[in-house]
């Protein structure tokens, strides 16, 4: 036993700092970990399980509509914020409450209060001085306004965004990341008059090609107005409404403006700088291959870090910590192969490589690619288009990348990381008999090979 109160002292209490925490203290270690506003972090309180909630929520409209060629009538549908909202800070406490019981089954000791580095070993935990061996900073990321005329004034973000009051009729949603093309599928989903800004010339830069056009596509259709290439100049208020005015000098009216811009590491006032953990110019905590920074007891993972903020990579990388210092098995999770998803209205799955990246990385490289109207729409009369593309290095015939625009596409995404973690060919794809009718199984029927890039010259 160590002559400090705690083994192991973890400052966040998100989903990396609970799972670091909690398998540490099963391997014996005196773990204690503090959380200064709510436990399970981003993802549990204002991220993922809220936003899919309500992206959930959302696609009933459609469901309504569709119904009609099915042969239902549905009338008098509406929908109501409050309940909404009610039922999902209902379900966020329980989360909150099954986060607390899994540290305290666990035996480690929880803070509900702010943690400061003091030095080396030692953290003042609201007031109060606790020593530890080793220290993890899990603090996550922080989302951020740009320093506009009435941006910071008059917009939220998607912290805010969980807890309106009412939801606006008209929103304007600045961005072109996940999270802004996620809100733009809510907010009209529940019947607001949506407009996506972005500076950018397509949405969701870093994801394929082929599945921003598409995307972009489907919004538009869907009745999203999307204002590319362009940004907002400022915000004001004029009488009840706000006048966003964007770059191009158009002004737009709206009941709400969200900002989903960009987030940065979460790392401010936790007194990095006093025992000399080394941040890069954004905020982001410098780690090793270890997850070790600057001083040799003192750790960090997940957002703050500022690497791949992925919930489930976070997760990956406080279980792989805790093995590796309390458990005997040093290890670190593979970051090859992640598969993500995009909960817009249609949603994104992907995994691997992009066709961009892939030629980067390997040259020439064989695509596959389907396009089509799902079963469910040939009744709906729904003009909704589903894509599915693999990417496939011809010398070894391996999968390098899935990815899918489309009812279904995480799910369907999800075991199709599976097979490129196992390193699949495209033969074994063939080989595969798929599930009739779904759309999934186009995944294991396609055979014909796009000649030329359907995209080409999107900013990677």
């Amino acid at each position: 036993m160590s002559g400090f109160d705690f083994d192991y002292f973890v400052i966040g209490g998100g989903s990396g700092g609970v799972r670091s925490a909690r398998i540490a203290a099963q391997h014996g270690a005196r773990v204690g970990i503090a959380e200064e506003r709510y436990w399970g972090g981003t993802c549990v309180n204002v991220g993922c399980v809220p936003k899919k909630l309500l992206a959930m929520a959302a696609h009933f409209s459609a469901d309504f509509e569709d119904a009609a060629g099915f042969g239902w009538t549905v009338p008098g549908a509406a929908h109501d914020w409050a309940t909404l909202i009610a039922r999902k800070d209902a379900e966020i406490g329980r989360l909150n409450g099954i986060y607390r019981k899994l540290l305290t089954n666990a035996g480690a000791t929880m803070f509900d209060a702010r943690a400061v580095l003091v030095d080396a070993h030692t953290i003042d935990v609201g007031g109060k001085r606790v020593t530890a061996d080793r220290i993890l900073v899990a603090t996550g990321g922080w989302p951020v306004l740009p320093d506009r005329p009435g941006v910071r004034e008059h917009a939220f973000t998607s912290n805010e965004a969980f807890h309106l009051e009412r939801m606006p009729r008209r929103v304007v949603i600045v961005g072109g990341g996940y999270i802004a093309v996620e809100f733009a599928g809510i907010f009209h989903g529940l019947g607001a008059e949506v407009t996506l800004v972005h500076r950018g010339d397509m949405v969701l830069r870093g994801f394929d090609d082929d599945l921003r056009v598409h995307l972009a596509t489907e919004l538009g259709k869907a009745g999203v107005n999307l204002r590319l290439g362009c940004g907002v100049e400022g915000i004001a208020k004029v009488g009840d409404a706000l006048a966003v005015t964007l770059s191009n000098d158009e002004v737009i009216a709206a009941d709400g403006v969200m900002y989903a811009t960009g987030r940065k590491p979460n790392s401010a006032g936790l007194g990095l700088e006093t025992v000399g953990v080394a941040v890069d110019a954004d905020g982001a905590i410098v780690v090793d291959e270890q997850y070790r920074t600057s001083v040799p007891n003192i750790y960090a993972l997940g957002d703050v870090t500022d690497r791949l903020n992925l919930t489930p990579v976070a997760i990956a990388e406080g279980h792989a910590l805790a093995d590796t210092l309390f458990g005997g098995k040093p290890r670190v999770p593979s970051y090859e192969n992640v598969p993500t998803a995009v909960f817009s209205n249609p949603p994104i799955g992907t995994v691997g490589l992009t066709e961009a990246a892939a030629r980067q990385r390997h040259g020439e490289v064989d695509v596959y690619r389907a396009v089509f109207r799902p079963m469910r729409h040939t009744l709906s009369g729904r003009e909704e288009r589903t894509l599915m593309k693999l990417v496939v290095d011809p010398e070894t015939d391996r999968v390098l990348g899935c990815h899918m625009v489309g009812p279904d596409a995480p799910e369907i995404v999800q075991g199709l990381g599976i097979a490129l973690t196992c390193g699949a060919t495209k033969a074994q794809f063939d080989a595969t008999i798929g599930i009739h009718p779904t759309a999934a199984e186009e995944f294991v029927t396609m055979r014909s090979k796009v000649e030329r890039p359907a995209s080409p010259g999107l900013a990677q």
